[in-house]
C-alpha cells in the first residue's frame, strides 16, 4: 500500500503565496530616493595638515622631530657609545686648540677689570657643549644636540688678528703640527655631528618598524651601508681644512713648477700665513665643491655605489 504524502512537512509553496520573487538587484535608485542625503565630511576623514615654517623650508623638514622614541635597540646603542667617545675627545681637543686669549668673551672680560671671568666662561663654555652633547646623544633629544654642536662651533671663534696659540703649552710649536691638531679638530666635529645625526635618523627608523607603521626589507643592508659611508663626511672635512690651512705651502709648490724665484718668495710671504692666505684657500675649496657639483659629481658617486656588487 502505498505510502500517504504529508503535505504539510514536504510542500513550502504557502511560504510564496502572493509573493513575487525577483533575482535582480534591488534598484539603486529606489534606495537613493528612500536614504537621507548627508554632504558632511568625517571629522576622521580630514587628514591633519602641517604647514612648515621657513627654517623647516631652509633644511627641508622639521630641524626639531617630535617623535617619541622606543628604548633603543643594538644599532643605536653602539651609535650612542662612539658618538659619546668622539665627543669627549672632541672637547678635549677643544680645550688644547682653543684658548681664551682672542675671543669676544676674553675682550669684555679685561674691558670690565675682571680677567678670571673670559677664562671661566670660555670653561663652561665648554661644558655646556660637552654635557648637552652627552644628554642629547643618550636622551636622544635634538634640542641639546644643537645646544651642543653650537656651543662647540662658538667657543672656537676668535678674532682675526688674535696671536695663534694653543691652550696647552706642551703642545708641539711647529707650524704642520699645530695644523695637523686643527684638521683633527675639524674631522671630530664632524664625526661627532655625524654619529649623533644617526642616532636620531635610525631611533626613528627603528620605531616605525616596530610600531608596525612601515615595513622595510634588508634592514641589515642599509645598516652595513651606513657604516661604509660614515668616514665620508669626516674624509671630506680632514680634506677641506688639509687645503685651506696648507694653502701657503700648495700655493708655492704649484708656482715651484713654472718660477722657483717666485715661488720661494712665496714660502716667505706674510700674506699666505696669515687670513689672507686662509681667504685664499676657502676660495679654493668653494671653486672645488662648485666644479663638483657642475659636474653633478654627487650623484655620479651614487650611481657608482649602486651598480656596485655586494
Amino acid at each position: 500500500m502505498a505510502e500517504k504524502k504529508n503535505p504539510q512537512a514536504s510542500d513550502t509553496a504557502h511560504l510564496y503565496d502572493s509573493t513575487t520573487l525577483r533575482s535582480s538587484a534591488p534598484s539603486r535608485k529606489a534606495a537613493a530616493g528612500r536614504q537621507k542625503q548627508n554632504t558632511e565630511i568625517p571629522i576622521d576623514a580630514i587628514p591633519e595638515v602641517h604647514v612648515p615654517g621657513w627654517v623647516e623650508s631652509i633644511f627641508g623638514g622639521p630641524v626639531i622631530s617630535s617623535m617619541k622614541f622606543l628604548p633603543p635597540d643594538k644599532m643605536v646603542s653602539s651609535l650612542q657609545l662612539a658618538s659619546s667617545i668622539t665627543l669627549v675627545l672632541l672637547c678635549f681637543l677643544t680645550f688644547m686648540i682653543t684658548p681664551v686669549t682672542g675671543t669676544a668673551w676674553f675682550t669684555v672680560s679685561n674691558m670690565i677689570g675682571l680677567g678670571f671671568f673670559g677664562g671661566l666662561l670660555h670653561f663652561i663654555i665648554i661644558g655646556i657643549g660637552l654635557i648637552g652633547g652627552m644628554y642629547g646623544v643618550f636622551q636622544r633629544d635634538q634640542r641639546a644636540l644643537l645646544v651642543s654642536y653650537f656651543m662647540l662651533i662658538i667657543v672656537t671663534i676668535r678674532f682675526a688678528g688674535s696671536k695663534v696659540e694653543f691652550g696647552l703649552n706642551f703642545l708641539p710649536e711647529g707650524e704642520i703640527a699645530q695644523k695637523f691638531l686643527l684638521v683633527l679638530y675639524a674631522v671630530f666635529l664632524v664625526m661627532f655631528i655625524e654619529l649623533s645625526s644617526g642616532i636620531i635618523r635610525f631611533s626613528m627608523l627603528d620605531t616605525s618598524i616596530r610600531t608596525g607603521e612601515v615595513y622595510v626589507m634588508g634592514i641589515q643592508k642599509i645598516t652595513s651601508r651606513y657604516h661604509k659611508s660614515l668616514m665620508i663626511a669626516p674624509s671630506i672635512a680632514g680634506i677641506v681644512a688639509l687645503l685651506t690651512l696648507f694653502i701657503n705651502r700648495i700655493i708655492p709648490a704649484i708656482i715651484g713648477v713654472i718660477d722657483p724665484v717666485s715661488a720661494s718668495r712665496l714660502r716667505e710671504s706674510v700674506e699666505l700665513t696669515s687670513v689672507y692666505g686662509v681667504a685664499l684657500g676657502t676660495m679654493v675649496i668653494f671653486m672645488i665643491i662648485a666644479g663638483a657639483f657642475a659636474v653633478n659629481l654627487p650623484l655620479r658617486i651614487q650611481q657608482f655605489r649602486d651598480k656596485k656588487p655586494n
